[in-house]
């Protein structure tokens, strides 16, 4: 017997932030991502003794977007620079360049994403960074799991030639805390958010207009947290930056802001956003 429709509503609550990351991070396209954990969402309410719904889902997704990959459907634009993942370094633009700001990231993204053949990406983002098991990803990719382990294996030394920033943090601690982050975010969960949130956390958020707005400043958890969520709660998408510690936040499939994490003992200290508010509401 399938799900009932509160089953099912439930489980996309749950596991929707979860699945829309994972496909951007193969994808590197909001739109493509957002309909690939719908797709799934659909073919999850017409199946029937599913036991481990995160586990399906998240092969369901990975078969979908490794189809998306192989397409070769999409087309991007290289950037001429791969500095713009770093929030800092975004100055204020006037209305008509705004859109670079989705371009430069998107493109930095698709940078590294186009290093990896279909099967490297896949792997990649299902084992390093969602520590999906390699038998698992074997029912993705079609191939057997020490193929599966090689393929990931590559993908892993092309990413470091990359250059991807440098931090203190380990990868499943950074993978751990940016998931709670986005799932409290997009549940608008208060409590879930400022738990993940150092006591002595600070945010700065350097606000684009024209005229500029004057940088805003927020200390201690439930102040940046109530912050955080204005902007990042309902009708917000929010998922993670390929090998970067660093968030995207879309509205309308519109990129408005972007966020750099400092991590410290699995809870965030300090957040430095670049956002333009005219683009989360148009």
């Amino acid at each position: 017997m399938g799900m009932t429709s509160e089953q099912l509503a439930n489980a996309m609550r749950v596991h929707r932030p979860y699945l829309i990351n994972l496909a951007y991070q193969m994808l590197g396209d909001i739109g493509d991502a957002e309909d690939v954990a719908q797709e799934a969402f659909l073919r999850l309410a017409r199946a029937e003794g599913v036991e481990d719904v995160r586990g399906w889902l998240t092969v369901v997704a990975g078969r979908l977007s490794l189809d998306q990959v192989r397409s070769a459907r999409h087309r991007y634009e290289t950037p001429t620079e791969t500095t713009a993942l770093e929030a800092k370094s975004v100055a204020p633009v006037d209305p008509a360049d705004r859109v670079t700001l989705d371009d430069q990231v998107s493109g930095a993204l698709m940078q590294v994403l186009q290093r990896l053949s279909a099967g490297e990406r896949v792997a990649f983002v299902l084992h390093d960074v969602f520590k999906v098991p390699f038998d698992e990803i074997a029912q993705t990719v079609g191939r057997p799991p020490g193929t599966c382990r090689q393929l990931a294996r590559r993908a892993r030394a092309k990413v470091q030639e990359s250059g991807p920033a440098a931090t203190d943090v380990s990868r499943d601690e950074h993978r751990e805390v940016v998931e709670r982050f986005i799932t409290a975010c997009a549940t608008g969960d208060l409590a879930a958010l400022t738990n993940v949130l150092d006591p002595t956390v600070w945010g700065v958020a350097t606000l684009l207009g024209d005229p500029p707005l004057p940088p805003q400043t927020n200390h201690g958890p439930v102040a940046v947290a109530t912050n955080l969520l204005l902007y990042l709660g309902e009708g917000a998408t929010l998922v993670g930056a390929l090998g970067q510690p660093v968030l995207l936040g879309y509205a309308q499939r519109r990129l408005f802001a972007v966020l750099v994490l400092t991590v410290r003992n699995g809870l965030v200290v300090k957040i430095e956003a670049t956002a333009d508010p005219s683009a989360r509401w148009p």
